[in-house]
């Protein structure tokens, strides 16, 4: 039940990535909703489950991608998928602001990694990206933080309406 949700939640993320990516301006902060629920799989399950979901929504982002190189975003996501799986079982992320920090610095890292390894193969030159991706990392921070809030509350709002529900019956 658990890889079956892990699947889904991939799947939700590239499915919203790819509708919304048409209305999204040119110029403004881009929110990569796949890196943000690999993250969240990473912290909550583990790095094994990390870098396998990364590996896994990495390679089908790259696949429907129209970049030169298959492979690189699979990579970067495997090695943030398994990163921030270790935080998660090192550290305390259980605050919103761990998590912020957790969430920004896999962004980065990410970052770092796709844009190094097109580099490296001498394929794009980015310039200075630092302003690009220090936005799309608070962004990322932002969605993330506020995905953890929203998944931790729902269960126990279900459990406080049924309660609700059964006071009001007396």
């Amino acid at each position: 039940m658990r890889a079956a949700g892990v699947i889904l939640a991939v799947v939700a993320a590239l499915a919203l990535q790819t509708t919304l990516a048409r209305f999204v301006v040119r110029g403004t902060v881009a929110i990569d909703l796949v890196l943000v629920v690999v993250v969240y799989v990473a912290l909550t399950s583990g790095p094994a489950t990390g870098l396998l979901s990364g590996a896994i929504a990495g390679l089908v982002q790259d696949a429907l991608s129209t970049g030169p190189i298959l492979g690189i975003a699979g990579l970067a996501k495997t090695i943030v998928g398994f990163l921030a799986g270790v935080i998660g079982t090192q550290f305390i992320v259980s605050q919103p602001l761990p998590r912020f920090v957790v969430f920004f610095g896999a962004t980065v890292a990410h970052a770092v990694v796709f844009m190094g390894l097109y580099t490296v193969l001498d394929r794009i030159h980015f310039g200075n990206p630092t302003a690009g991706v220090a936005a799309q990392a608070t962004a990322n921070a932002l969605v993330g933080v506020v995905a953890f809030q929203v998944v931790e509350l729902l269960p126990g709002a279900v459990e406080r309406r049924r309660a609700a529900k059964t006071r009001l019956r007396r």
